[in-house]
């Protein structure tokens, strides 16, 4: 349940960058570039969080990685590369 919130978390927060590029006038490239860079690092701090403070084993944090960071940042990759400005 914690991955799925994570992820739907990460397309909310895409859905800012990106229209929040819009309306700042920047290009939607830019704004779903953003969120890559800021999408990262907030998996690995929640990763290393989660195996700092809840004990959880760095292999599961590791597969759980993978889909909170991969979905939201392959829809921004996919969203950056449809809006070419």
């Amino acid at each position: 349940m914690h991955i799925l919130m994570l992820i739907v978390i990460g397309l909310v927060l895409l859905a800012v960058f990106f229209f929040g590029a819009r309306l700042l006038n920047w290009s939607e490239k830019s704004g779903a570039t953003a969120f890559i860079w800021v999408w990262l690092v907030a998996s690995i701090v929640n990763g290393a969080l989660g195996v700092m403070r809840a004990g959880i084993p760095i292999i599961n944090e590791i597969g759980a990685f993978i889909p909170i960071f991969g979905i939201p940042a392959a829809l921004a990759w996919y969203l950056a590369r449809r809006y070419r400005r």
